[in-house]
């Protein structure tokens, strides 16, 4: 039997698993393709799985009921999430996989337990346009580079410009770990992601002072989801194990479907 899989979660948040050593129904929980989803015991972990059909369409539909099965689950225990998309050929495969990796995994959950992340985007106002002709070409001689100076200026301006916004959330947000990317959006503005690891008792705190943010920066338009499973940093710990993954044996990583 094919399996799809969601994520990896800690057996002993399932204390239903304690009886079992067969894959058991999750209940009320329906994953990809409104299939029912299972809690798969393997040693220590539990692996969150529904039965797959190759014949189901992975769209993006499925992608959102890929990541609320990882949502639910996220209450109960610390998750690695699988990237959307994951199939286990058979059981032997999804077992084969648990074992090679389970020092890994267990290690990730070790140092993601009781953590969560949080998302921010940031909209802020672009130091100015690049010169360029109306046509999108450049010119020649001396013109040309003089435009190659301005390009060159206004994206050494943007990334001091990001720099210090990322610094000014690190600063007052205190995040224990944190993951940001920078990039022009086509109306002339940057656009900050920003992923921010946090305890999950500190969610509200963290919340509070966000919006302290928002008022102190009314240059930047910012936006806040979360918590999320920490989708972020489970990649950022896995990242350097993937060269001994086998297609066979996937390894979780990042696959968020956020607001």
């Amino acid at each position: 039997m094919a399996w799809y899989a969601y994520c990896i979660g800690e057996k002993l948040s399932f204390p239903e698993l304690a009886r079992h050593r067969k894959p058991i129904p999750l209940e009320s929980i329906h994953g990809v393709s409104g299939n029912q989803v299972f809690l798969y015991p393997a040693s220590d972990l539990a692996v969150i799985v529904s039965e797959h059909n190759p014949l189901e369409t992975m769209d993006q539909k499925a992608g959102v009921e890929h990541a609320r099965v990882i949502a639910d689950c996220f209450k109960h225990s610390t998750v690695l999430p699988f990237r959307f998309g994951t199939v286990f050929e058979s059981d032997e495969s999804l077992r084969k996989s648990i074992r090679s990796n389970q020092r890994q995994f267990l290690s990730n959950i070790e140092k993601l337990h009781g953590k969560t992340e949080m998302h921010i985007k940031i909209h802020v106002e672009d130091c100015g346009r690049d010169l360029v002709g109306h046509d999108g070409l450049a010119t020649v001689g001396r013109e040309y580079l003089t435009q190659l100076r301005e390009t060159a200026s206004r994206q050494r301006e943007r990334q001091t410009r990001a720099r210090a916004v990322a610094f000014q959330m690190h600063r007052t947000l205190s995040p224990l770990d944190e993951e940001v990317s920078c990039r022009l959006t086509d109306s002339g503005k940057m656009l900050l992601d920003i992923a921010h690891l946090i305890n999950r008792k500190q969610v509200e705190r963290y919340q509070n002072k966000f919006i302290q943010m928002v008022g102190q920066m009314k240059e930047c338009q910012m936006q806040l989801s979360g918590p999320w499973p920490p989708y972020h940093f489970v990649h950022k710990l896995t990242r350097t194990h993937h060269h001994a993954a086998s297609p066979a044996a996937p390894v979780p990583v990042a696959a968020p479907v956020m607001a």
